[in-house]
């Protein structure tokens, strides 16, 4: 039989740490707060709506740029929001996730050689979509705040990046500049000062910029997300990504979408109509639904508040486990200090914590392109019911303090 090797562009690719961590915790039946999406229903109102489309034949193909009822709610909730006055028939492009909406993006406008700039730690399917299109990719570190003898970090200290480190990245073959804020893993939201530098930088290198928004709904403490695309000099050259699976609690509908100026669009509908061609269309129905409704029946408010309830438990769990938790302005990620455990990485420590503990997280140094100096962390996802925390607590409870330090 014959051997056939894999095409370079993925033969180095592992596999995920999230397929790991997940058959992990199925194997020693681990309270899973690892892998990022809810293990509650979404809301009844809206999956009515897709059961509704289905009855009502909904069932053909959409149209490749979107279902016109659904791009036009995306356009009425950046207008609702005072962002911009968007034309959903060339401004709006549905896709099958953000994650479909990532790759193609990259793939239509990065040519081999071309680089792409993102801060680490990122979501991880970055790296492999800048490789997959031939790109380089250039990463910028975030740096955790700093601890203060072993209390919990202010709540005013926050993850940052090095303005001239972020400066020196930009050379004449940066093509794309990928931004995520709300930031997973790190629960980040970028200020307007830091957009504001982003913004300078791309304008001046004049750069392309690729936003990962799909927790923009979800923001506590006082937090404001700021679209990228709507600060000055931005609109003509930005993709805003988003999803409706985060925000509705319905991450295996697979509804996101992209919102530019009509030449990025059109570059986007390019690669779009090749990788995926359309999303389905009584989802996509029942996602124009929630968009329309959510504002008007409290939708949002109850989520976020849903949210920090189980933020704030979640992070109180941890503490007293052991822990020192770094602040969270955005996302539903927690990420927990385990420097003082006494394991040399944090992927030991996690298999550790899965196998032995029966609570399952994931190492964020798998989110990392450069391995050196990578802070000793574990992502803890709070998108879970009061009792799969609580279930987790009790797990949690039982933890050697003497491995704590």
């Amino acid at each position: 039989m014959s051997t056939f090797l894999a095409a370079e562009r993925v033969r180095g690719f592992g596999t995920s740490i999230f397929t790991e961590m997940s058959a992990l915790a199925v194997e020693h039946r681990a309270v899973n707060l690892g892998q990022g999406f809810p293990d509650f229903a979404g809301p009844a109102w809206i999956k009515q709506a897709a059961t509704e489309a289905i009855a009502a034949d909904l069932n053909q193909y959409a149209p490749a740029t979107g279902l016109p009822r659904l791009r036009a709610a995306i356009a009425a909730t950046w207008a609702r929001n005072s962002w911009r006055d968007i034309d959903p028939s060339s401004e709006v492009t549905v896709t099958s996730g953000a994650t479909e909406a990532l790759f193609g993006a990259i793939m239509a406008f990065v040519n081999p050689s071309d680089e792409v700039i993102c801060f680490e730690p990122f979501y991880d399917a970055y790296l492999p979509d800048i490789i997959m299109a031939g790109g380089v990719p250039r990463v910028i570190r975030l740096y955790p705040p700093m601890p203060a003898d072993n209390e919990r970090r202010a709540a005013t200290a926050q993850w940052r990046f090095d303005p001239d480190e972020l400066a020196a990245a930009f050379t004449p073959r940066t093509r794309i500049f990928l931004l995520n804020t709300p930031h997973n893993p790190t629960g980040k939201v970028f200020t307007r000062t830091e957009l504001e530098q982003i913004a300078a930088l791309c304008q001046q290198h004049n750069v392309i910029a690729v936003t990962d928004e799909v927790y923009d709904q979800l923001v506590y403490d006082g937090a404001v997300h700021i679209p990228l695309a709507t600060l000055p000099g931005m609109w003509e050259r930005t993709l805003t990504i988003n999803s409706t699976g985060k925000t509705f609690s319905l991450t295996g509908w697979k509804i996101g979408y992209v919102v530019a100026a009509p030449h990025l669009s059109q570059a986007l509908r390019q690669a779009h109509q090749w990788i995926t061609f359309a999303t389905a269309t009584p989802l996509q129905q029942a996602a124009a639904v929630a968009l329309e409704l959510a504002p008007e029946n409290g939708y949002y408010a109850e989520l976020r508040a849903a949210y920090l309830e189980r933020r704030d438990r979640l992070d109180q769990v941890l503490h007293r486990a052991g822990f020192t938790t770094l602040p969270v302005e955005g996302s539903y990620f927690i990420m927990a200090d385990i420097s003082n455990t006494g394991f040399a990485s944090d992927a030991d420590f996690c298999r550790w914590l899965t196998r032995d503990v029966g609570v399952a997280a994931i190492p964020p140094s798998s989110f990392y392109a450069n391995q050196r100096d990578v802070p000793l962390l574990a992502r803890f996802c709070f998108a879970k019911k009061l009792e799969t925390i609580q279930a987790a607590a009790e797990r949690l409870a039982g933890i050697d303090r003497n491995r704590l330090g």
